[in-house]
């Protein structure tokens, strides 16, 4: 009878964490849903801006191809612009779902991460508009010559400066997910440091898996996420350090 119930109690658990994690994901694509008017109101202005930065004048002017190319590439920038001005509130609504299965002290570490992880995804688009996307397209405009003159479509610049932007956004989370994994006890800082090869070569992967295939946009995401890897192993080392003393 102690069992049953003991079984019981236990899926009832389970159900309860999927109906917990069922209306953090309603409530995060709500959010997003909500905040498209927003990002449609902005999208043109969003997509003169990109353009702006990202290619210098001169290089190459963008073309669209067909009636109802630009509508679309509107629309799919106002959900990305959506989802950024979202993202503190998904990040939010993440800590909601993982609060009751945390200690005191590792919900503190956990509000000021929420802020930090925000700051880092907004850094992470940043640095892609304003650094990484005219290196791409100055890299690009570099094999043009007397006969072969660059035709950009925006759509495929769209796309290209839309998902290198979400890329950067959440690979700058790096150092977030070093620091938790070791102030959670899931991995010391030395065992980290003799992973680092590996960590190496799977973070190389990632960046073949976000970015065009290409090996420039590749390293253009793969190097910087790992140095904010070893940025954020340093901060783990301290934390450790601190939680051995205290």
């Amino acid at each position: 009878m102690t069992h049953q119930k003991s079984n019981n109690s236990q899926e009832q658990s389970f159900i309860e964490h999927l109906e917990a994690l069922r209306s953090m994901l309603i409530k995060s694509i709500a959010a997003v849903v909500i905040l498209s008017p927003a990002g449609f109101y902005f999208a043109p202005k969003f997509i003169d801006f990109l353009i702006k930065i990202s290619i210098p004048e001169g290089i190459a002017k963008l073309h669209y191809f067909s009636p109802m190319e630009v509508f679309v590439i509107q629309l799919k920038a106002g959900i990305i612009l959506a989802f950024v001005l979202a993202f503190p509130y998904i990040i939010s609504q993440i800590k909601t779902f993982v609060f009751p299965a945390l200690y005191q002290h590792e919900r503190k570490f956990f509000n000021w991460t929420i802020f930090l992880a925000s700051l880092l995804f907004l850094a992470g688009c940043l640095f892609c508009i304003y650094l990484i996307l005219p290196l791409i397209m100055n890299f690009s405009a570099a094999f043009a010559t007397s006969n072969l003159e660059a035709t950009l479509g925006l759509e495929n610049f769209i796309n290209l400066a839309g998902g290198m932007m979400l890329a950067f956004g959440l690979m700058f989370q790096f150092p977030l997910f070093v620091l938790a994994g070791v102030k959670f006890g899931l991995v010391s800082v030395e065992t980290l440091k003799k992973s680092r090869p590996y960590i190496i070569v799977g973070i190389l992967i990632l960046a073949a898996i976000f970015t065009p295939p290409d090996v420039v946009s590749q390293l253009m995401l793969g190097v910087p996420t790992w140095l904010l890897f070893e940025a954020g192993l340093f901060a783990a080392g301290i934390v450790e350090k601190n939680s051995k003393n205290s």
